[in-house]
């Protein structure tokens, strides 16, 4: 029994809009949203879930209206937490890269990419047994979403994640817990 997992990469969102938790969607982000909705309304999706942040719940809103279906956020599926201290981009890029290459480096009041992908497979593991033969939507963020795809196949790593656009919509099929394929389904070129 097949079970369909559809990680929804959230939408362009502006970095200087509140904090991490409370960051929404940029005019761009919400046009883009409206065609993943539109894409994935198709699909036969029977449940959503999503990161507690907001500009995630955006990226699947529109969708859990359509299809009216209620949005269930966990809260382990929120975006790592890089640093406790306001770091620049470049040492942001250079703290991802070091991650890649050490699954347990942090910055100061950080969190690794080990601890960030275990706290999300202990929501995506039990997602994947109690709805099993479905279809769920995830509303996630790019290097969370790498991290549990990582997980199942360690050919998702910092090359796959500096790929990534936003949105993106990547389909996962799973037997059981063991991943059977996956499959890009956004394309820029959308309308």
């Amino acid at each position: 029994m097949k079970t369909i997992i559809y990680m929804v990469r959230h939408g362009e969102s502006p970095y200087n809009e509140g904090n991490e938790r409370t960051r929404g969607l940029t005019p761009k982000g919400k046009v883009d949203i409206e065609k993943v909705t539109k894409l994935l309304i198709g699909e036969g999706i029977d449940k959503i879930i999503s990161s507690p942040y907001t500009r995630a719940i955006l990226s699947v809103e529109g969708l859990a209206k359509h299809l009216k279906l209620d949005i269930e956020v966990f809260e382990n599926l929120r975006e790592r937490h890089f640093s406790s201290y306001i770091i620049e981009n470049a040492e942001l890029m250079s703290s991802i890269r070091e991650s890649f290459n050490d699954p347990d480096y942090t910055l100061p009041g950080g969190e690794s990419n080990a601890d960030c992908q275990k706290r999300a497979i202990s929501v995506l593991k039990p997602i994947l047994k109690e709805h099993r033969g479905k279809r769920i939507a995830i509303g996630t963020h790019g290097l969370v979403m790498t991290l549990m795809m990582n997980h199942f196949d360690s050919a998702f790593g910092l090359e796959f994640l500096n790929q990534l656009k936003k949105p993106d919509i990547y389909k996962m099929q799973f037997e059981d817990l063991e991943l059977e394929e996956v499959t890009r389904m956004w394309n820029d070129q959308i309308s």
